[in-house]
């Protein structure tokens, strides 16, 4: 698991990389902008509401500002994460080029499809498990942090296997169930960034980071098992 530490030390790194801050930039701006989609649609369904029942329509303005931010906050990882999964190729071909030119030339960049396919497969996975942790969390919320570990703990299960499969899919040769990666590391690392995802602004450039991160988790692997 010390891997861990060191890919996210790197993925920092490469931060300042032009290709993994366009990524960023278009990322959050895509994100940020579904977000603001939502916030317009709910006041204008808000709106409606309160004409129906004769009801002031200032309310409806409010319970959108009150509502919008605990959506994306409560949905922020899981929508993050789908928008990332069509610039996934971009981070990881960055990471690959800097840190593995060895085994860049033996990635298969994946086609438009590919990448719908596996952004709608992660979405779906996200929402399913999230949901199947709500009795849980319900039962725990005696606890006051109960609820907070299950969603942690889901989430970091969830995002080290998202994160880490962006540069295995690349390299796998059909082989989509074979990550390397192994699933302490996946854990830990999904851990921590589902916990900057928490972080106001830090949250923002998280996913970018994970990619990145699981990028040199896997190809680590990848090039120890050349080594051997």
């Amino acid at each position: 698991m010390s891997a861990v530490p060191t890919a996210l030390a790197k993925a920092f790194g490469q931060l300042a990389d032009r290709a993994v801050l366009r990524v960023a930039i278009k990322s959050i701006a895509i994100t940020l902008v579904l977000f603001a989609g939502l916030g317009v649609g709910l006041y204008f369904a808000l709106a409606e509401l309160t004409q129906r029942y004769g009801l002031d329509e200032g309310w409806a303005g409010v319970a959108a500002v009150v509502l919008v931010p605990v959506a994306m906050w409560l949905m922020f990882r899981v929508v993050a994460l789908a928008v990332l999964q069509f610039f996934a190729d971009e981070v990881v071909a960055a990471v690959e080029a800097r840190h593995y030119p060895a085994l860049a030339g033996l990635a298969r960049p994946l086609p438009f499809h590919r990448d719908l396919r596996n952004s709608v497969k992660g979405l779906l996975r996200a929402l399913g498990y999230n949901l199947l942790a709500l009795p849980l969390a319900a039962v725990l919320a005696f606890t006051a942090i109960g609820p907070a570990v299950v969603f942690l703990l889901v989430n970091a299960v969830l995002l080290g296997r998202e994160l880490t499969d962006m540069a295995w899919l690349r390299h796998c040769c059909g082989d989509e169930r074979g990550n390397p990666a192994g699933r302490a590391e996946r854990l830990l690392m999904g851990g921590a960034i589902a916990g900057m995802m928490l972080v106001p602004l830090l949250g923002l450039i998280a996913p970018v980071v994970g990619a990145a991160a699981g990028t040199h988790l896997v190809l680590r692997r990848l090039e120890q098992g050349e080594a051997a």
